[in-house]
């Protein structure tokens, strides 16, 4: 979920990038185009866009692309004012890198509808949101609820390892727990349980001002206890309680769900976009067997905490004026279309963005309430990322620390954590340095 700029090809000719988004640079009048990932999620957004354009004799062309070219073909378009795309799949973790190319997008219909809190992701420079959520992509922990009660759902980390190791020792299930370790996949397992430690990845904790962080010197947290206590639970996990397999910190999401839905894990940490994917059964084993709960806490904190942040579209400010207008008001459809949003949540669990609909949805549907109680209704929400141009560096660096530490030795822990120290510092600096 989580991607890397650094190194992309963000120089070079606006005929190149056309060329790999397959458009042209003419755009007719009347014509909508949009670039997005295909993803049954945004598929079922881009639906409701293309409902109102069939209704308002709008054409509409989409261009799906898969995830692993999206970014760098995105961002060359937008770097060098490329207007192919009049709509584009938006996230918070490029959120900061884009906002200068991107439109403001407060004036459209049914910003006000919208939670205020994600969009911290999508300021410019200027204050202004550049962004329209589409979804609500939250952290979810799943349970099987054929092997587990939902009173006997584990609070704590210390229950996660009970409750597996007993499931595996009656042979239902082979492994306790499963989930992404790898870069742009530390979210589904180490980062969730950080900061239910009462742990971030820098200080001061759970703070999000890039200001802040810049005054305080971005000093990582890896050597504090709070820190080394995560990485060695899920070292114990993978290798001395081996309620999940060693195999996993090779994992990305797409190993770890695909596990998940064979039957082969009790508990999984996955974006609630994915319930829809689970309950498939033409994909999944345990399809109507999935459960939500609040995060299990880590020995030092009390207090359940929870992370909200949305996928989103974005307009190209290099558009025309007109572009701009015909854009915004696809966009407010998608916004205010209720019946529309109701059938994205029913037939992917892609929360709505508009959030006029959850009270509705809350008392009609009882997954809804559950992830509503696990997530929405949390106090202490944690923003899962850092919005700053260099954060995918620190991605990228992150992971490969925790690779190391928990691919080698336990007592080596606390050295490599004190080695990457300047690691992740530097990753952090660097860019903003220049």
């Amino acid at each position: 979920m989580k991607r890397k700029l650094g190194g992309l090809p963000l120089a070079g000719s606006l005929l190149l990038g056309l060329a790999a988004l397959g458009a042209t640079p003419a755009q007719a009048e009347g014509t909508l185009k949009i670039c997005y990932m295909s993803q049954p999620v945004i598929d079922a957004n881009v639906a409701m866009m293309e409902k109102w354009a069939n209704a308002n004799g709008v054409e509409f062309e989409k261009n799906p692309m898969s995830y692993t070219v999206y970014l760098p073909k995105m961002s060359q378009m937008l770097s060098n004012g490329g207007t192919d795309c009049d709509i584009f799949w938006h996230n918070d973790d490029w959120g900061q890198l884009w906002k200068q190319w991107v439109e403001p997008t407060s004036d459209v219909a049914g910003m006000d509808k919208i939670r205020k809190g994600p969009m911290r992701a999508f300021p410019n420079d200027e204050g202004q949101p550049t962004a329209v959520p589409l979804a609500h992509t939250v952290g979810t922990f799943f349970y099987r609820t054929d092997l587990v009660d939902e009173k006997d759902v584990p609070k704590n980390w210390a229950e996660i390892v009970a409750v597996g190791h007993k499931l595996q020792e009656e042979g239902k299930t082979k492994w306790g727990y499963v989930g992404g370790m790898t870069h742009q996949n530390t979210w589904f397992s180490i980062w969730w349980s950080l900061w239910t430690n009462g742990c971030d990845i820098f200080n001061p904790k759970f703070e999000r001002d890039n200001a802040v962080l810049d005054k305080s010197g971005w000093v990582p947290t890896l050597t504090e206890d709070c820190h080394r206590e995560t990485i060695e639970f899920w070292w114990d996990n993978l290798h001395k309680d081996k309620i999940s397999p060693e195999a996993m910190v090779s994992y990305g999401r797409n190993e770890a769900n695909a596990i998940f839905m064979a039957g082969e894990s009790a508990f999984t940490f996955a974006d609630s976009t994915f319930w829809g994917e689970f309950n498939n059964p033409e994909k999944s084993k345990i399809a109507g067997k999935v459960g939500m709960a609040l995060w299990p806490m880590g020995p030092r904190l009390n207090n359940n905490v929870a992370w909200d942040t949305i996928w989103a579209w974005g307009i190209p400010k290099a558009l025309d004026p007109k572009q701009k207008e015909l854009a915004k008001k696809a966009l407010g459809a998608m916004l205010l279309d209720h019946e529309g949003q109701i059938a994205q949540w029913k037939g992917t669990g892609g929360p709505p963005p508009n959030t006029d609909l959850w009270p509705e949805l809350a008392s009609q549907d009882p997954v809804f309430a559950k992830l509503k109680e696990v997530v929405f209704d949390v106090k202490d929400q944690v923003l899962s990322a850092y919005y700053f141009p260099n954060w995918p560096a620190v991605q990228k660096a992150y992971a490969d620390i925790s690779t190391e530490a928990l691919s080698g030795k336990r007592e080596d822990i606390p050295a490599v954590l004190e080695r990457g120290m300047k690691t992740l510092h530097d990753a952090a600096v660097q860019q903003i340095a220049k």
